[in-house]
């Protein structure tokens, strides 16, 4: 279990600005990180509310957002 927040902010801090740059110029990295802050939220959710869930699904959603985390970390990547 962790308390430890996997936000984008939290695990890029340098790439704060561009972050919110991107957000508001790039649709597909907006829908991206809504999305990534979605599986965050209910990977934290399951994790600190000791919800039931097989290990596999629990699985399946941690790789998903660890995913798309490195799909938008190269989006973050100067050209």
């Amino acid at each position: 279990m962790s308390e430890t927040s996997h936000s984008l902010y939290s695990d890029f801090p340098k790439y704060r600005g561009r972050i919110n740059q991107l957000k508001l110029e790039n649709e597909e990295f907006a829908r991206m990180a809504a999305e990534y802050h979605r599986l965050d939220h209910q990977v934290h959710g399951l994790e600190m509310k000791d919800i039931p869930v097989t290990d596999q699904r629990f699985e399946e959603l941690k790789l998903k957002r660890l995913n798309l985390k490195d799909e938008l970390f190269r989006m973050l990547l100067p050209e």
